[in-house]
């Protein structure tokens, strides 16, 4: 009865999360401007009933009594998510909940429009109520945890990641990375390469992304496409909302953006639906999240086979071009170029710009640097990782992220985990199925096939390294992704 009671409680907490969700893409997608107030307030209160849902004092003899019953060994480890779930939810008090849901609403609504006037002094103060708050669920959930206050953070995201293993991962990759990434832009100076040449209408650039969602299979009959300041999959299982950029100069930045929110989604809509509504049938962490949307968009969509299914879409929305042959869209596709801004980054100098935020982001939860001094900090770094300057241009450097002005620290490692984790799985779906050459060519769905069956399916049934070891042998290793760059960009 217990357990019972627990599932359905959690069932009715889902739902609220559920609109939580659709509101919030909403916010992003289709609110007018002077809606934004009322909408944060709205917001804000709904975060506040959720926690106090989850605060219920029944859960706690709930919990316990459930704990003496016979359960499955599915049951015990969905007990064991939902009781994760709770414990998170007792260590914050509900006016800071509410407080911190409202300022993350105010930021990030007013960065929309301060990003582009490259007004960091209407920022910061902003900025500095969010990063206030954050520091203060830190250190709420850092003393109840045992933990720093950035790894309380880092596992909101990542459960059972510390700061010190990312050290140790980054610190290997700082070892290898630079000289790559010099190796690889000497050797390509001697290619030559078309760039395509628009305008690409943004109904056309729509309709293609349409086009490429149907061929990796996204269930629209379940979610749909529209436009965002920043991109980002949204919504629950049932009902997956993805989000696009367009620029009518460059096709590029809004497909490959559609197909790496299309690998969310899909590991969204394939999510065990007997478990949808309960934390252990939820995503396993941000890391394996973003392992789907960097397999789609790196692993698949940059491949030459792909690229050879790829071109032909684009000559039906935009015509013939030489730039769009497929020998030439894999050379443009997979060019290596420092630059500025994260979401156009190559996969070579992505992570690059991953340890700059990591470093930057744990220092500030850590109180080792203050948000005034971000921008100097950014610059060091961005000369340091990239060679590139940002002094005094704020929108392409410490301001071109959504993800701190809603408090969201501890998120960015999950982009280059992810990374890590898609090479893991490609290795071993080529291993256990033929090359991937083989696989885009003549059998794209048994891909599909093999994500479902090895991630999508388990859900949070199992911790992280449990998953990538049963799906791939061994857990978190970077050797993948080091010869996976390797392999592509230098032979």
């Amino acid at each position: 009865m217990s357990y019972s009671a627990l599932t359905h409680h959690f069932e009715q907490l889902h739902h609220l999360q559920h609109l939580g969700a659709i509101c919030g893409w909403d916010q992003a997608t289709m609110m007018p401007p002077g809606g934004n107030q009322a909408r944060a307030e709205a917001m804000s209160a709904l975060a506040v009933l959720s926690h106090q849902q989850l605060q219920d004092p029944k859960l706690e003899d709930w919990f316990a009594a459930a704990q003496q019953a016979s359960l499955t060994p599915a049951q015990s480890v969905s007990l064991s998510e939902m009781q994760r779930q709770w414990r998170d939810a007792t260590l914050l008090p509900s006016d800071l909940v509410g407080a911190f849901s409202l300022a993350g609403s105010r930021c990030e609504h007013a960065w929309r429009t301060l990003r582009p006037a490259n007004d960091w002094a209407g920022f910061l103060p902003l900025f500095e109520d969010v990063l206030n708050l954050s520091r203060q669920v830190a250190a709420a959930r850092a003393d109840a945890l045992g933990l720093s206050r950035y790894d309380s953070l880092l596992e909101q995201f990542e459960p059972g990641m510390r700061s010190a293993t990312l050290d140790n991962v980054f610190s290997g990759l700082k070892q290898w990375l630079p000289d790559l990434i010099n190796q690889v832009q000497h050797q390509q100076n001697g290619e030559s390469v078309l760039l395509p040449q628009g305008p690409f209408a943004i109904e056309q650039q729509r309709a293609l992304g349409l086009d490429v969602m149907t061929l990796l299979g996204f269930d629209f009959n379940h979610g749909r496409l529209d436009v965002s300041v920043h991109p980002f999959c949204g919504g629950v299982s049932e009902d997956v909302r993805l989000t696009t950029r367009y620029d009518e100069q460059d096709v590029a930045q809004a497909l490959m953006g559609v197909i790496h929110e299309t690998g969310h989604a899909r590991y969204e809509q394939g999510l065990p639906a007997q478990w949808r509504k309960l934390p252990v049938g939820q995503a396993r962490s941000m890391g394996v999240h973003e392992s789907q949307s960097l397999f789609f968009e790196m692993q698949l969509a940059r491949h030459p086979a792909f690229i050879i299914q790829l071109a032909p879409l684009l000559e039906r929305h935009f015509g013939s071009q030489p730039a769009f042959a497929p020998d030439n869209l894999a050379k443009l596709y997979t060019r290596v170029k420092p630059g500025l801004i994260r979401v156009d980054a190559d996969e070579v100098t992505y992570p690059a710009h991953i340890m700059l935020r990591y470093e930057i982001e744990r220092d500030l939860i850590e109180g080792k640097l203050e948000a005034r001094d971000v921008p100097e900090r950014w610059d060091q770094l961005m000369q340091r990782y990239l060679g590139l300057s940002t002094q005094g241009n704020y929108k392409d450097g410490c301001m071109q992220d959504i993800h701190w002005t809603d408090g969201s620290f501890g998120y960015f490692p999950s982009y280059t985990l992810g990374a890590m984790y898609a090479a893991q799985q490609a290795s071993a779906m080529q291993q256990q199925q033929g090359s991937l050459d083989q696989l885009i060519e003549q059998r794209l769905p048994s891909i599909f096939d093999w994500l479902q069956q090895n991630i999508w399916q388990h859900a949070s049934l199992h911790d992280t390294d449990t998953l990538i070891t049963q799906a791939c042998g061994q857990p978190l290793n970077a050797d993948a992704f080091k010869q996976h760059l390797l392999q592509r960009y230098l032979g």
